[in-house]
């Protein structure tokens, strides 16, 4: 939700306005709350439309007709003002996440999940079509997701069935690669029931594969697409719900079932209130939006001289504590039997003779799957603190605590809880990875403990509360709009050919699917998406045909086994563009299985390449120390530390640590200008920006190539 703007009302209708949710053609949509503190949508029209007699008649006889939409899986109208100055409709508010958002982080639904949903939304359908109204416009974006079951949304170009004067005949009202073969040829006047059930199938193509039945790109593609090529289908694999998606899609109106027809044939059961037909990310994230609604502003506050704080009030996110709180507890519950390896600079801890020493903590796998980044990390940790500790100014000596998790998210809890009960410990760098950082976050949040990770990617974090969080690394949808500067804008280049391969789980699938959107939506190129299961060794086919869709750029997304199985079938063509793949490749094993073909591949990374000039200082101190070049991620743990003293420094007194959550405010203004980047963070603790490196295969090796460029905007 967007703030409100200056020009944006505070009322309208007895709702008073709290933000925006969006905005189109026709008007904003605004989050509203009643006297009574009911919450709704308002979607207020633009006063240029306002004016219009012929607009608002349309807009009369629609606001009329939704009022009689009478089913639970469709948000109900709860007022409205078709005579006020400023036209409004309002519906009920439903806090969770759009299909869109769903498949986007998650990936495609299971088949149960999506006989359910289409179940609902056919019965939903059913109760618009009942109603005299024709949606228009079903899509994943007009879809919400809450505990209960979907709810379709936006009747703000639902048609009556009897309107059409109103209407011009050649205007194409809808989404392209969502709207029916008869929309897409002769326009508005096309549009029936049979045409909302044709793009029924479209979302529940989309749900089941995790992309648009008849691809993306360019409009006219598309809309040509949909009119004559048959859908694509690959990967909803279940018999039973293929056969629903090709009668769905049947080219032919009068050959799809009704909506109401659809009750009696899909079989599956309702959820009657549970939420057992989802799977448990998709709840994770239900209930994270759900408990959003509680960091909403209240009624309007009452001044008073009251006097300023000396520590900064918990921001909205810590509102949120409680359904973080209950997640972290029940993944830290009970005993077991793990041993947890504590490693601490005894020389200078705190029961020694000298003077009292406080700790830098690292919450790090130093011994599981990602050891050698967690190891990498604890020796940047270090190095820091010895430049630290070196200083004539210090205003106390540092040592560093060290904690194994071994990639396991139960003893990463353990090891939370240890951090946070040790008092000398002002802050926390780590964990390694995003499994580890979701079990643990509650914790370091109730102890307002400063937790940084430099290697933690995950987009969204199913624990929300975060007042201590500070994500220290670019997503891997941030590190997709370098990507697509690196590879589309460019002269030679006009479409870029994205390989998703589901084998390298969910962050390959949204490192495809937002540099598939951002190059749409930020760049003059086009993109051919394709997206193959998990396991397929042959990947040769699939090159041909982005290959054969005039593809001069091409992106991997997947594990680094893929990716050489790519490049391999890339270097079977006549094939000589830019190639990508994401940095998770960078790694022995890609050399290895793909051999010449790895050369000229690229990456654009987190963590910078040891040799580049900003890292000499370090490295120099990095091989002193360990007799080595550092590794990746080390830079980046140097600089998370170094931020980390840098607030530190500022706030202490001699021999007198500043409080946990005072640190934590500092640490979130603070500029800090490390060797790897400039660490900033925004209003959410996450880092600014979309600093990104360079690496590439060059002369059978990974090179560090420089910085990363940077979309513009």
């Amino acid at each position: 939700m967007e703030e409100l703007r200056a020009s944006d009302p505070s009322w309208i209708g007895g709702y008073r306005l709290l933000g925006r949710l969006g905005a189109g053609g026709m008007g904003a949509v605004y989050l509203g709350r009643t006297a009574l503190g009911a919450l709704a949508a308002v979607k207020v029209i633009l006063p240029e439309h306002a004016g219009d007699a012929e607009f608002r008649l349309r807009f009369r006889r629609e606001a009329a007709a939704a009022r009689r939409v009478d089913s639970p899986w469709a948000v109900r109208v709860t007022g409205s003002g078709t005579e006020d100055e400023r036209p409004w409709l309002a519906t009920e508010f439903v806090p969770g996440p759009t299909l869109f958002e769903v498949v986007a982080r998650c990936g495609p639904l299971p088949a149960r999940s999506v006989r359910v949903l289409g179940r609902l939304l056919a019965r939903a359908l059913a109760s618009v079509h009942a109603a005299g109204l024709i949606h228009r416009d079903v899509k994943p974006g007009n879809v919400l997701l809450a505990a209960d079951g979907p709810r379709l949304i936006d009747f703000g170009v639902a048609r009556v069935t009897d309107a059409t004067a109103l209407t011009a005949a050649d205007l194409v009202v809808g989404t392209p690669g969502f709207l029916a073969p008869e929309q897409a040829a002769r326009g508005a006047f096309a549009v029936g029931p049979a045409g909302d059930v044709f793009s029924l199938g479209c979302l529940l193509a989309y749900a089941a594969t995790g992309r648009p039945p008849f691809g993306s790109g360019a409009v006219d593609a598309l809309l040509y697409r949909t009119v004559h090529e048959a859908p694509d289908l690959d990967g909803a694999d279940d018999p039973e719900l293929r056969a629903l998606l090709t009668s769905l899609l049947d080219k032919d109106p009068a050959a799809r079932p009704t909506a109401a027809a659809l009750d009696a044939r899909i079989t599956e059961d309702v959820p009657n209130g549970s939420v057992d037909w989802l799977p448990e990310d998709v709840v994770r994230l239900i209930a994270e939006r759900s408990a959003a609604t509680l960091a909403l502003p209240g009624t309007d506050a009452t001044l008073a001289d009251t006097p300023e704080p000396q520590t900064p009030a918990p921001s909205r996110r810590g509102l949120l504590l409680l359904a973080g709180a209950g997640a972290v507890a029940v993944a830290g519950g009970g005993t077991f039997a793990v041993r947890e390896w504590l490693r601490d600079d005894e020389t200078q801890g705190a029961g020694s003779a000298g003077p009292r020493t406080w700790a830098i903590g690292v919450h790090a796998d130093l011994s599981g799957p990602r050891a050698a980044i967690g190891r990498a990390q604890e020796r940047g940790v270090r190095i820091a603190v010895d430049r630290f500790n070196s200083r004539a100014d210090k205003p106390f000596t540092l040592r560093v605590k060290a904690i194994d998790d071994r990639g396991d998210a139960a003893a990463g809890t353990r090891a939370a809880e240890r951090f946070t009960r040790d008092r000398d410990v002002l802050a926390v760098v780590g964990p390694t990875d995003d499994p580890v950082t979701t079990a643990v976050l509650g914790t370091y949040d109730e102890a307002m403990l400063p937790i940084v990770t430099v290697s933690s990617q995950q987009l969204a974090f199913p624990v929300r509360s975060m007042r201590s969080f500070f994500q220290a690394v670019p997503s891997d949808a941030a590190l997709a709009f370098p990507v697509s500067v690196r590879l589309v804008l460019r002269p030679d280049v006009r479409r870029l050919g994205v390989l998703v391969d589901r084998a390298g789980g969910q962050a390959a699938y949204l490192a495809g699917y937002f540099l598939n959107r951002i190059v749409i939506g930020s760049t003059d190129g086009t993109t051919y998406p394709r997206v193959v299961p998990a396991g397929t060794r042959d990947l040769s086919p699939v090159v041909d045909d982005l290959l054969a869709h005039r593809s001069d750029a091409f992106f991997h997304a997947g594990d680094p086994a893929g990716a050489a199985r790519a490049a391999t079938a890339l270097a079977a063509t006549s094939y000589t563009g830019p190639r990508m793949a994401m940095h998770t490749t960078i790694g022995a094993r890609f050399l290895a299985d793909a051999g010449a073909a790895a050369e000229g591949w690229e990456f654009v990374a987190p963590w910078i390449g040891a040799t580049a000039p900003a890292v000499k200082e370090f490295a120099a101190a990095h091989r002193e120390k360990y007799g080595d070049a550092p590794a990746p991620w080390a830079a980046e743990a140097y600089d998370a530390a170094g931020l980390v003293l840098t607030a530190l420094r500022a706030l202490a007194r001699k021999n007198r640590p500043p409080a946990r959550s005072a640190l934590v405010a500092k640490i979130a203004t603070v500029t800090y200008r490390g060797v790897s980047r400039t660490y900033a963070f925004g209003e959410d603790y996450r880092l600014k920006g979309q600093a990104g490196h360079l690496h590439g295969v060059r002369d059978g090796a990974f090179r560090y190539l420089g910085p990363a460029p940077e979309a513009k905007s």
